[in-house]
């Protein structure tokens, strides 16, 4: 909401080009009073007194000028415009569910998988400031990191503290599903969507990622599936005698199956095999997912012309009281 002051008739302010006019006349006019004296000092009249009136005799001509001003100002009909904007939004409730098994320390991403997947998905929250999100991580099983909530900043301190080793080694992608799931439904939002990564096969946990998946669909949530790794073999780092060692691990995604979530719930599966695929795969999401934003504009117009038709009588009414009285014989 802010307002603006604008001028429904602004063709009056042509009138100002009066006021050099009136200031050309009051010079030529006061100029006629004037007499030249031929004196051969002037020490005399240093020391005469001036008169109040004398001093006082310009400002006939500043009155005249506020009154001119003020009048035309008022002609121009000021008005106070309020510019209001009520907006509503129809914003979309978010699990981000995350692999963190050790595979995800694997560095055919940079740094490695985990850190990539995180960079991105902070990246991802920032772009949808209408929407509620939440954090949900796994590997052998799964937990909540962050419920639902529009405190993005939290969302985000919560998602950087992620990493590997947490929680029991493996990959239960039907746990982080079902416990996504779990989050999102009793949501009253327009749409439910998870958003689950992870770059393994499904080998621990106790549901069933396809009937996690049937969950899903019967609580109209929406599974966007994204299998992280490089085509063939990726580097992975492991702890030695001599320090930090790598070996080459076969990458192994159960595409088959996050393609079969993503059918069954309505979403879409998608293959990242470097970080700029990563990228533009949450973008691809940004763009499938978009909240609803209505904007309604409302303009209220207020007439202000009175004030200055206010100040510019008053200004008119001391004019002429001086002039009927102390300027008089000036006037």
């Amino acid at each position: 909401m802010w307002s603006e002051l604008t001028f429904a008739n602004p063709e009056f302010f042509w009138l100002a080009l009066l006021i050099p006019v009136m200031i050309l006349w009051y010079w030529r006019k006061n100029r006629q009073h004037w007499v030249e004296l031929k004196l051969p000092t002037i020490k005399g009249l240093k020391k005469a007194p001036i008169s109040i009136r004398s001093k006082l005799l310009p400002l006939m001509l500043i009155l005249r000028i506020l009154v001119l001003s003020l009048l035309i100002i008022a002609l121009a009909r000021p008005q106070s415009t309020l510019n209001e904007e009520k907006i509503s939004t129809e914003g979309i409730d978010i699990v981000l569910v995350t692999d963190v098994s050790t595979s995800m320390l694997a560095e055919d991403f940079k740094p490695n998988r985990i850190e990539a997947a995180k960079n991105v998905a902070i990246e991802f929250i920032d772009g949808r400031p209408n929407d509620r999100m939440g954090l949900v991580v796994f590997a052998g099983e799964s937990f909540s990191q962050c419920p639902i909530t529009t405190d993005h900043m939290v969302l985000k301190n919560l998602l950087k503290e992620v990493k590997s080793g947490l929680i029991e080694d493996g990959t239960a992608i039907g746990m982080g599903l079902a416990t996504a799931v779990n989050r999102l439904k009793d949501s009253k939002a327009k749409s439910k969507v998870v958003i689950l990564l992870t770059d393994g096969v499904n080998n621990s946990g106790f549901i069933d990622p396809m009937t996690a998946a049937e969950v899903a669909k019967q609580f109209n949530v929406r599974a966007y599936t994204i299998g992280v790794g490089t085509q063939g073999y990726a580097p992975y780092p492991f702890s030695s005698p001599f320090g930090t060692r790598y070996q080459q691990v076969e990458v192994k995604i159960d595409e088959e199956l996050l393609q079969d979530i993503a059918a069954m719930t309505d979403g879409k599966y998608f293959r990242a095999t470097n970080n700029k695929k990563l990228k533009d795969i949450y973008a691809e999401i940004d763009k499938l997912e978009k909240s609803k934003i209505e904007i309604t504009a409302f303009q209220r117009h207020s007439e202000e012309f009175m004030d200055y038709a206010v100040w510019a009588g008053f200004f008119l009414v001391f004019e002429l009281f001086f002039r009927l009285t102390l300027f008089r014989k000036f006037t």
